[in-house]
């Protein structure tokens, strides 16, 4: 029996704390939900110096993909889950993937079921995956969840590139001048001012500005690098605690460029998740209770439980959501009219592709919006130095003409 440590919150949504002994986090989970307990996290207590274990590592999410792909075509052709387990953990390249595979097999021999098993490994399983296979092996249809989980989790990984490219070339292009301006103002500048000080005349005022900045930070760089790590520092701390983070994740909700992005991903990544989950078999409160902790956004987090706080006490979806001012009149609409007709989760799965395609074009405009403006942004201040640098040889040269 290990000891677990674990915070929930209750119907009232007031949050509890405490820690429970038990053979797994799983058996922890299950027991706050009897009690009544939503948002629940559970995290092993730390006891003394522990050695690292390989199924503790983070599993790449290809390597998921591909493993459920083929796992799901094995349990069709009719091959026993063990030797099925045995046959994949063993052609594992990852040793850190193979050894939790192999000890998934060890703990299905032993009579554990196959959801229970894998919830053993969460940061290489999470819950979504193991409710989702539970649901595969009470209803007998393991190979269509598998396969259905190998879709969600590729079309997941399609969002997570699509956010990250949009952000690594502005990123990249923001760095790039970062840097060759510091070197401009730290090396380049210094030799101007010093051969301007030689000729002893009267500098304009752009020169005096550039060269000053480039004093103050030749002098106190290294205070300006220290600065910025433990401002990042102070922003992580902040970030970190419940009202900051829904503070930063409000604001990044209402930022003027990213705002909408931010609102479209979070309403492909609900509606595809908790879509999933419907169409096989999950409880619809356990549902949401997964996807209001993997929303990763505080606000759109908050909005999910008063869902599940709304279904728990018979009324509908659809008014928390609309109440809740992130989601779309129109996905409110399909929402309501799939709670109405019964056909929710094909009316979430709708929602979720009508939004990958909305991300998808807004990730391309955002990107044709910021080439241009860093273009000008970076004309303006490499383009300012130069100038700046040059006026007084030009002011020279005509005093001489």
């Amino acid at each position: 029996m290990a000891k677990f440590k674990w915070e929930a919150k209750t119907r009232s949504g007031a949050t509890q704390k405490g820690e429970t002994e038990a053979p797994n986090a799983a058996a922890v989970e299950t027991q706050l939900k009897k009690a009544g307990f939503m948002g629940i996290v559970v995290k092993e207590a730390r006891q003394g110096i522990k050695l690292p274990s390989f199924g503790g590592k983070k599993v790449d999410t290809r390597e998921l993909v591909i493993f459920t792909r083929q796992f799901a075509t094995m349990i069709d052709s009719g091959l026993p889950l063990v030797q099925c387990l045995d046959i994949l953990g063993n052609q594992q390249e990852k040793p850190a993937f193979k050894s939790i595979l192999l000890k998934v097999k060890e703990d299905v021999e032993s009579g554990s079921t196959f959801a229970d098993a894998l919830g053993k490994h969460p940061k290489a399983f999470d819950e979504l995956y193991v409710n989702l296979v539970a649901a595969g092996e009470v209803g007998g249809i393991l190979d269509t969840i598998l396969n259905r989980l190998a879709a969600y989790i590729e079309k997941a990984m399609k969002l997570k590139k699509q956010i990250k490219g949009a952000m690594v070339y502005p990123l990249t292009v923001l760095a790039i001048a970062g840097i060759v301006v510091s070197v401009i103002l730290v090396f380049v500048i210094p030799v101007f001012a010093s051969m301007f000080m030689e000729m002893g005349s009267e500098l304009p005022g752009p020169t005096k500005l550039v060269i000053a900045l480039s004093d103050f930070l030749k002098s106190y760089i290294l205070y300006i690098i220290g600065a910025f790590f433990l401002l990042s520092k102070i922003f992580q701390k902040y970030y970190s605690t419940p009202r900051g983070r829904k503070r930063v994740d409000s604001i990044a909700l209402k930022a003027p460029v990213a705002g909408p992005l931010i609102r479209k991903v979070a309403v492909a990544k609900f509606t595809r998740t908790l879509g999933t989950m419907v169409s096989s078999g999950v409880p619809i409160m356990d549902g949401l209770d997964i996807v209001a902790k993997t929303a990763g956004n505080k606000i759109v987090e908050e909005a999910i439980y008063g869902v599940r706080q709304s279904i728990s006490e018979g009324k509908t979806m659809a008014e928390p959501l609309q109440s809740s001012g992130i989601f779309p009149s129109m996905v409110v609409q399909m929402i309501s009219v799939g709670e109405a007709t019964g056909a929710m989760d094909t009316m979430l799965n709708k929602i979720a592709d009508f939004y990958d395609d909305e991300v998808d074009t807004a990730v391309s405009a955002m990107t044709a919006m910021l080439e241009p403006l860093l273009m000008v942004f970076l004309g303006v201040v490499v383009g300012g130095l130069v100038i700046a640098m040059y006026l007084p040889i030009f002011s020279m040269a005509g005093a001489v003409g």
